[in-house]
């Protein structure tokens, strides 16, 4: 019978500078496109859409405080419609110190059956990137975690270097193209270390909102694990929700506990896959 303790150990990562844990803090900054995407008419409800534009004026600027209040390096995934939309507050992101990562177009669902659709929001993401940014991103996250067996060799066409949309493991992991080669690095995530589900709310899907504490304590003790663990611990977050008042104290507060961990890496996404890529292959 295997040790798990043995096989635990065969799954710890070397991180920079002997750190224990690596901590992404992501946000996925999707603006009025989550509810665009979800049905066309929205564009017809400012009501509706009111909820990301809060989002872009009011969440962001509050996050990048907070974020430069502690000097911690973050990725926000962006939709192009969003980028496009948005310039002063991408440029803003930027000059934080922070990195700008692709999430589709319009935060489009994929399809399995309809790949040209995959393609066209890829590249019209990319054709954001060139017009508001100068550069191409270095990683990925596909909306609503929704993927398709195609979405890999679709990165690696475009020189992605990391994927953020899959949940397979607690450590980076290096995806593998159809004819054997390298493709990009994964690096998981997980809807409990989302604040989507806790906080989102419709009209249309009535549900109860979670309490900062219930979520506090649910992305506490998955930090705690994934340290111990040695792990890479990617919280997700959305400025139309962590960014709000009522939330920002959460952020602040599950910052104020990995940093009271030793040996914690803080770092972006193309940061972490590119050092993760050189210590552990």
């Amino acid at each position: 019978m295997s040790d798990p303790a043995k096989l635990l150990d065969e799954r710890m990562v070397s991180w920079p500078g002997g750190a224990r844990c690596a901590v992404m803090l992501t946000f996925d900054f999707d603006a009025e496109t989550l509810w665009l995407a979800r049905d066309p008419e929205n564009a017809r409800r400012p009501g509706v859409l009111s909820l990301g534009t809060y989002g872009a004026l009011r969440g962001v600027p509050a996050i990048l405080r907070l974020l430069a209040e502690y000097g911690v390096p973050a990725t926000f995934f962006t939709p192009g419609w969003t980028i496009e939309k948005y310039p002063d507050r991408i440029h803003a992101i930027l000059e934080g110190g922070h990195e700008i990562a692709h999430h589709g177009y319009l935060h489009e669902r994929v399809d399995p059956d309809k790949p040209d659709a995959e393609r066209e929001s890829i590249l019209r993401g990319l054709e954001s990137f060139d017009k508001v940014i100068g550069q191409r991103p270095v990683g990925y996250r596909s909306p609503a975690g929704e993927t398709t067996p195609t979405l890999i060799g679709l990165l690696h066409e475009h020189g992605i270097l990391y994927d953020s949309s899959l949940m397979a493991d607690v450590v980076p992991y290096r995806h593998r193209l159809d004819d054997g080669t390298p493709g990009p690095v994964e690096l998981p995530w997980h809807w409990g270390c989302d604040d989507a589900p806790y906080m989102m709310f419709a009209l249309q899907a009535w549900r109860p909102q979670f309490t900062n504490q219930q979520v506090f304590e649910n992305w506490r003790d998955e930090f705690d694990t994934i340290y111990e663990w040695g792990g890479l611990f990617n919280l997700v977050m959305h400025p139309q929700f962590i960014g709000r008042p009522m939330r920002l104290p959460l952020l602040r507060r599950i910052i104020e506990h990995i940093r009271s961990k030793p040996g914690v890496w803080f770092a972006t996404g193309r940061t972490v896959a590119a050092e993760w890529a050189a210590r552990n292959e």
